[in-house]
């Protein structure tokens, strides 16, 4: 079943000249006359999806489905000039037009849902005579109205390049047999017109990354249907710059980054095109012709683990690296009233690396089919099986591993990763997982455009998201974008300046002028930091997060703002659900479970909210605390959403800094998961936790127990037992086995010539990393790195034999 809520909609249904591109010019061999048939075979296989029993569920009832939607279509349909639904006028000629051209590619996506219900079994329309011909009449109309070589485009590009001929070439192959052969030549014709060769001419502008893959998916249906193995080449070719790692920019990183638009973390939304696509064209060109060889091909391959499990939990895709998708949750165009979330978000991303997996190495393939199986039993709140939303060939594909009694479902993935090139970090541990978000001159503080997204301001200053492994799947699923206060973001520091709907420009276009953003990790544990500029604002701030075994403790220093407006650094702001009557304790006596409430606390030393964790303020600290019911449509944050209002309880925790503060800070632990006498224990227990340094010019803490230290030198200095020549971020676990390993990096991707000094007595150093040019033992360790410019702030990792 469609939604119509975003340009790339219809793929969860569904779901330039080769020597201008440096590739080559030989002409390839001719195919074999029915080598296009089999893949238009191979094609509508993919898109229709197999290995299924249509009278069992959930199959039954997904194409009894499809088949009433395709009724409603039907009925609704009424070709006039400038339409071919009454609800989706796409006559207006403004260049600026979005909504019309929108319209247009989704009228030829309703037409693929009508080919679907034709070509698949048990829609009660299979086959049916009817219906094919108002496909045809359809396919006609939309080419002599709109749709064809004589047209100038205008509106969004993507519909014309992407979204319409996507959808138009898909049914062209379901309903090729009944397409006469003089109107297929002009469909064709208009596919050629709109996405000539020269849209894949170069790497750049709106040709990279899944855009690139989408264009290409283009092309090579182009050839498939229309015969033109030049076009299929071309195709095959054009997708070899999206390989290769990226150094900025769109496409992915050696980090594991994936950037859309330059500026934006796109893992879990424009990623999940790119990797869907790019699993869809390797298995329509494998053992063909044209398959896909270009061995850099693996780079795809690796990222499976690399970029994307990293945020994959319990079959949710983290909405940090989701961009503008978060604020598309209730359609008010959608006839099935179906709220999109993280969850159903991150199904069709599980189904893509099920249909990699059948070009990947055999190992690979099972890894991953059994990490598939892990994130689908966990996720209770939206059972993948049972997602309305996902495409039948992605439903088959999700179903056919779980019905695999070979595969044995893999537990999450625990450990620290950290991408310095999105500025984004995941924590994972048994019980929980966590996300930062931040941003810097290198990346957006957040993107809008398309009328979505437009205050998710403050989504780039420091949000901490986090799940439980059995609680708080629906944190961020249920409604908590439309009715969550945009200025108080869980990890967040910002001034309270009210900002305009979009403030910054679309497209990612603000970005603060800071380099230090990032940190370093040994794989497990982290020391991370934010240089803080607010958007459109005078706030600045020094944040930073130590990422430990059970606990993140977060620290700020250096708050100042001049603005005129307060600011605050929000503890926590958790999503109650409707009802919001979870216990709140502070200190040991239970808050009103009633709202509105509100109350100052002084001197705090614990907080713990029933059900989720608990919170501790070393030293004590005073955080003010409300439980209020907060009302949001999902239409003001996208102007596609339902005006239905919504109504979600938060319980927020947060310092309040006052108006414009000068050196302002903070210091806070959270502890995912943790019950009310943990939390109290570890509030009690004052050794547990150093806190080496909280200023302007470096953070640290260490915590013996786990022998770990961490520092994020802002300036360079000496905090505790290390010492550091320039900005830097340094992170130390000593084993427990005599050895230690250092975690250093350069945030600032800037540095040559730094030195850092531990004062503990090192016997030796068992391995190192090329830019250590020198190490020297004794009494302390001294370590002096050559040029770092080039490791884009990724961790350099020393290992160490202690005395």
């Amino acid at each position: 079943m469609t939604t119509p809520w975003s340009r790339r909609g219809f793929l969860a249904v569904c779901s330039g000249t080769v020597a201008a591109l440096g590739l080559g010019t030989s002409a390839p061999a001719a195919p074999a006359p029915d080598e296009f048939a089999a893949l238009r075979a191979k094609w509508r296989t993919l898109i229709l999806g197999e290995g299924f029993a249509p009278t069992a569920e959930p199959f039954a009832s997904r194409l009894a489905g499809l088949g009433g939607t395709a009724r409603q279509y039907l009925a609704a349909m009424s070709p006039a000039a400038g339409s071919l639904w009454p609800d989706l006028p796409y006559a207006d000629r403004d260049p600026e037009s979005y909504v019309f051209s929108g319209n247009m590619s989704t009228s030829f996506t309703r037409l693929s849902t009508l080919a679907q219900a034709y070509s698949q079994p048990g829609t009660a329309l299979t086959g049916d005579a009817g219906l094919r011909d108002a496909v045809r009449t359809g396919l006609d109309h939309l080419h002599d109205d709109v749709y064809n070589a004589g047209q100038v485009r205008y509106g969004n590009w993507w519909s014309w390049q992407i979204g319409a001929p996507q959808a138009l070439l898909d049914t062209c192959v379901l309903m090729y047999d009944a397409l006469p052969a003089d109107r297929l030549a002009g469909y064709l014709a208009a596919v050629d017109h709109f996405v000539p060769d020269s849209a894949v001419g170069s790497y750049s502008g709106t040709s990279t990354g899944a855009n690139r893959v989408d264009l290409c998916r283009v092309l090579a249906l182009r050839g498939v249907v229309g015969a033109a193995g030049a076009k299929v080449a071309l195709a095959r070719d054009a997708l070899s710059p999206v390989f290769p790692y990226v150094s900025s920019g769109d496409g992915l990183h050696a980090d594991g980054s994936f950037i859309q638009h330059t500026w934006v973390p796109y893992t879990g939304s424009y990623g999940s095109v790119f990797l869907g696509g790019l699993g869809m064209l390797f298995a329509l060109l494998a053992g063909s012709g044209w398959e896909v060889t270009d061995g850099n091909r693996t780079v795809v391959f690796d990222a499976v683990e690399k970029a994307w499990a990293p945020f994959l939990y319990n079959g949710l895709v983290m909405d940090g690296v989701a961009g503008r998708a978060v604020s598309r949750g209730l359609s008010a165009g959608d006839p099935a009233q179906v709220q999109q979330d993280d969850h159903l978000r991150g199904h069709p991303i599980l189904a893509a690396i099920v249909l990699l997996g059948q070009g990947a190495s055999a190992a690979q393939n099972a890894r991953w089919r059994g990490l598939v199986k892990g994130w689908m039993r966990r996720d209770h709140y939206r059972p993948p099986l049972a997602d309305p939303v996902l495409s039948l060939p992605n439903l088959a594909l999700l179903n056919g591993v779980e019905d695999d009694a070979t595969v044995r479902a893999v537990p999450e993935p625990t450990g620290h990763r950290l991408f310095p090139a999105m500025a984004r970090a995941t924590h994972r541990r048994p019980g929980w997982a966590a996300a930062l978000s931040m941003a810097s001159k290198r990346i957006a503080y957040y993107e809008s455009g398309n009328g979505e997204n437009p205050r998710g301001w403050h989504t780039g200053s420091g949000m901490l998201y986090w799940w439980g492994d059995t609680f708080a799947n629906d944190q961020y699923s249920d409604a908590f974008w439309p009715t969550v206060d945009p200025y108080r973001l869980p990890g967040t520091t910002v001034s309270r300046k009210v900002l305009a709907d979009g403030a910054g420009g679309d497209w990612g276009a603000a970005r603060p002028d800071v380099n230090w953003v990032g940190g370093a990790t040994d794989g497990r544990r982290a020391a991370v930091g934010q240089h803080l500029k607010g958007l459109q604002s005078t706030l600045v701030a020094k944040k930073s997060w130590f990422f430990l075994d059970d606990t993140v403790v977060c620290l700020g220093a250096g708050i100042s703002c001049t603005d005129g407006t307060a600011v605050e650094t929000t503890v926590e702001n958790r999503n109650l659900g409707a009802v919001g009557g979870a216990v709140f304790t502070v200190d040991g006596s239970t808050e009103p479970a009633g709202h509105p409430w509100s109350r100052t606390l002084s001197d705090a030393g614990w907080a713990h909210i029933g059900g989720h964790g608990g919170y501790v303020f070393p030293g004590g600290a005073t955080v003010r605390a409300l439980r209020e019911a907060r009302e949001g449509s999902w239409s003001s944050i996208n102007s596609g959403g339902s005006t239905a209002v919504l109504s979600r309880t938060y319980l927020t925790v947060y310092v309040d800094h006052g108006i414009d503060p000068v050196n302002a800070s903070y210091a806070y632990l959270l502890m995912p998961g943790a019950s009310a006498a943990r939390t109290r224990a570890r509030s009690a227990d004052r050794h547990w936790l150093t806190v080496l340094a909280n200023t302007d010019e470096q953070q640290g803490v260490s915590v013996r127990s786990l022998g770990f230290t961490g520092v994020n030198f802002w300036s360079g200095g000496t905090v505790g037992p290390l010492a550091a020549s320039d900005p830097c971020s340094v992170m130390i676990s000593e084993r427990g086995d005599g050895t230690a390993v250092i975690a250093v990096s350069d945030p600032m991707l800037m540095r040559t010539g730094l030195t850092v000094t531990w004062r503990r007595p090192v016997a030796s150093v068992t391995s190192a990393p090329a830019t250590l040019t020198s190490a020297a033992t004794g009494t302390s360790l001294t370590l002096t790195f050559g040029d770092l410019t080039g490791t884009a702030g990724t961790t350099q990792l020393i290992t160490v034999r202690l005395r």
